[in-house]
């Protein structure tokens, strides 16, 4: 008999804000796809400017099995070419309202449902949805609905994806209900609009550090970090939040293009 291949190692590249290629057994997923060039996004009466492109578009990447989207609403979560991009893929998993809005392969992971994808190898890898709060308490109103996503699998690390989630309590929530995360990607800007008011949108760098102590994850891979304006924190915070926190060792900064083992 000849020895089976071994599975690739398990790996995330980051394009650019809150978007990246997560492989795992086997399986593409990409999240929250952003491909517009910088310029001013209007959303309601006020504008996001976005300060930086992707490090690819979508005609240079491999094809995609799932895109994960935490929320529709937004264009620095959604914006013109990633909405176009999302027919070219089999699936999209997101919120209720996304589906509503958005109908076509869109389909609705409340939290706590699970969707199983069958893997190359033979075996599953299990998304399941996961609270997110995307801002102060009593905010859903006005920024309306977003989820998070917890991948897994046999054989595979425990990966947290946060979307856009300001509430340390979800963390707890998710660490009670998961247990120790391998590997969070959390989406770590420190977001503010006058929308919210002084409040953040995003976990800035201190709670992104807490978050990583809650979840006790080995690994931490901040999103939505950098390319817009209204981001009051970046990675010179977070370096120096993880390092504060005794944590530096967990914390891994990605440069546009770069990719790194899970």
């Amino acid at each position: 008999m000849s020895e089976s291949t071994p599975a690739p190692a398990p790996t995330v590249r980051y394009l650019g804000g809150p978007t990246a290629v997560l492989d795992l057994a086997g399986v593409r997923l990409l999240t929250d796809p952003t491909f517009d060039p910088p310029g001013d996004y209007p959303i309601g009466e006020r504008k996001l400017v976005k300060t930086d492109g992707p490090a690819l578009g979508p005609a240079a990447l491999d094809p995609v099995d799932v895109v994960l989207l935490s929320h529709d609403q937004h264009p620095d979560n959604l914006d013109r070419s990633g909405r176009a991009y999302l027919a070219e893929v089999p699936l999209v998993l997101s919120t209720a309202s996304a589906h509503q809005r958005l109908g076509g392969n869109v389909r609705t992971l409340a939290d706590g449902e699970e969707f199983d994808l069958p893997r190359p190898d033979g075996g599953t890898l299990r998304i399941t949805g996961v609270p997110a709060q995307h801002g102060p308490d009593g905010s859903e109103h006005l920024v309306g609905e977003v989820t998070g996503f917890m991948l897994s699998g046999d054989g595979l690390p425990t990966v947290y994806v946060s979307g856009d989630n300001a509430s340390l309590d979800v963390v707890r929530t998710i660490a009670r209900r998961f247990g120790q995360i391998d590997v969070a990607l959390l989406f770590a800007g420190g977001a503010q609009t006058p929308l919210v008011g002084d409040a953040y949108l995003t976990l800035p760098s201190d709670q992104a550090a807490q978050a990583a102590q809650i979840l006790d994850a080995r690994k931490v891979v901040p999103l939505h970090f950098e390319h817009w304006g209204h981001f009051t924190q970046g990675a010179d915070t977070l370096v120096e939040a993880f390092e504060r926190a005794g944590l530096a060792s967990r914390l891994h900064l990605l440069r546009q293009g770069e990719q790194t083992v899970l």
